[in-house]
């Protein structure tokens, strides 16, 4: 049986940031990878995993990682702003308020080739990185050394001494993994099925008017579809190609979705929630139907995302929890929960993770894991939970209520900042202080650590 220091458990950036820290550090590393082949990687597998793969300016810093350090073909276009549209109101940001080192408001980039890009430079510090490894279980004796044996679906075992979980939002070897430590069944809290959102996108190439338009931005409507945080979404790339998809959580009932007739992409006829590609279709089609032919002029480019132009993949929706880290497990990135409550993105969060997670496993404790990432990350999640507690429930209407009043928050905020929520509600008005408000109060329910949802002391061990 191979043995190493750190055994990791999932290769997308949460896995392979952990795999480079550790091997950095000089301990012994190894990404068991289950590996899916991929349109756009057409000569390697890797992991399933994708998103819009949008990083916002501070974000480089969370992340730990300048775009200068990676490869060509990586990033595929700056960005200048983000753009949200309502269904009668809408807001453009033109700056993230946070002081940040990178110089543009953000950039997209080719989530497969980031990944290839994590992995490789994990095994330049020394790490193994396994594909087709599909882990069936981890046996774990507390008082053995090393501790966890990782079964392979060949056969094969790999033992460590510290477990690293990074197998994204779906968790399938994290709850099996955690539920041993708990007086309680691990999916009352984090079930798939109750607690993610599914995202549908499709990689169109644009006419060369419309590319230019979103240009720089990225860009969302509110409130045009039901659901909690549901909505589509357009981010450019390179050669007027654009990514166009969509959020939204699983199981809705439209029976019981009030006013369902303000959602500009619901139709009378639907009985049930329209697919992702319908989604899709309807949003291009109210955008820019009256001037072009949809399938024609926005054509699929079949070479790119992971088959035929398109993707479909889970997104954690819940807050995060804290590691068992007394059983020298460390759980990371989308795993944890930490890829965000609000959708806003998670590659910078999960790669944060992962390498404190690795640094600390190849130092020979982990007991530090969960203040560490608390540190990094705490006011990036504390705000992406408020922000998810306060428009729980919204619809189109509450959506245009929120953009009018971010708008005159923007204008009475200092040069540089993107809200200041200490203004006075006299300048800007009921609406605004109402929306400000709601905020602080959501923090305030935050506060500390009280965002996560499964501490460590809920662990028996």
């Amino acid at each position: 049986m191979e043995r190493f220091d750190v055994v990791i458990v999932g290769g997308g950036p949460a896995g392979s940031a952990a795999a480079h820290a550790a091997a950095e550090s000089g301990a012994s590393a190894v990404v068991l990878e289950k590996g899916v082949p991929r349109a756009d990687r057409p000569d390697r597998l890797g992991p399933d995993s994708t998103d819009a793969a949008g990083i916002l300016d501070y974000w480089v810093d969370i992340m730990g990682i300048h775009p200068d350090e990676m490869p060509e073909g990586v990033v595929l276009s700056t960005l200048d702003r983000a753009e949200f549209v309502g269904p009668n109101e809408s807001m453009t940001m033109r700056t993230t308020g946070f002081d940040a080192s990178y110089d543009h408001f953000g950039f997209c980039m080719h989530r497969a080739r980031f990944d290839d890009f994590l992995r490789d430079r994990a095994e330049d510090a020394g790490a193994e990185y396994r594909v087709k490894a599909s882990v069936r279980d981890v046996d774990t004796e507390l008082g053995a050394s090393p501790r966890h044996t990782v079964r392979l679906a060949n056969g094969d075992d790999v033992a460590g001494e510290f477990l690293v979980l990074a197998d994204g939002p779906q968790r399938q070897v994290t709850n099996r993994v955690l539920d041993r430590y708990l007086d309680f069944d691990v999916t009352d809290r984090l079930a798939t099925t109750k607690v993610n959102h599914i995202a549908y996108q499709e990689h169109r190439r644009l006419p060369e008017e419309v590319a230019r338009e979103v240009e720089g931005a990225i860009k969302f409507w509110w409130g045009y579809m039901p659901g909690h945080t549901a909505y589509p979404w357009i981010f450019p790339n390179d050669d007027n190609v654009a990514r166009i998809g969509l959020t939204m959580p699983i199981g809705i009932d439209l029976s019981e979705v009030e006013a369902r007739e303000k959602y500009k992409l619901l139709r009378d006829s639907d009985e049930r929630v329209p697919q992702g590609k319908e989604y899709v279709r309807r949003l291009l089609e109210q955008e820019y139907g009256d001037e072009y032919d949809i399938e024609e002029d926005f054509p699929l480019v079949e070479d790119r995302g992971k088959t035929k132009g398109t993707e479909t993949y889970a997104i954690s929706s819940t807050r995060p929890i804290e590691s068992p880290t007394a059983a020298g497990i460390a759980v990371t990135g989308g795993a944890m929960g930490a890829t965000s409550a609000f959708h806003e993105g998670g590659d910078h969060v999960a790669v944060r993770t992962g390498a404190i997670a690795g640094e600390l496993a190849a130092s020979g404790d982990l007991s530090a894991y969960n203040d560490r990432w608390k540190d990094a990350i705490g006011d990036e999640v504390r705000r992406n939970v408020a922000f998810a507690d306060i428009v729980r429930g919204y619809g189109p209407d509450d959506w245009d209520d929120a953009f009018a009043a971010a708008r005159k928050m923007m204008a009475a905020s200092s040069p540089g900042e993107l809200f200041d929520l200490s203004a006075s509600t006299l300048k800007m008005g009921l609406t605004v202080g109402r929306f400000a408000t709601r905020y602080k109060r959501a923090k305030r329910k935050f506060r500390g650590d009280r965002y996560v949802q499964l501490s460590e002391e809920e662990y028996a061990l």
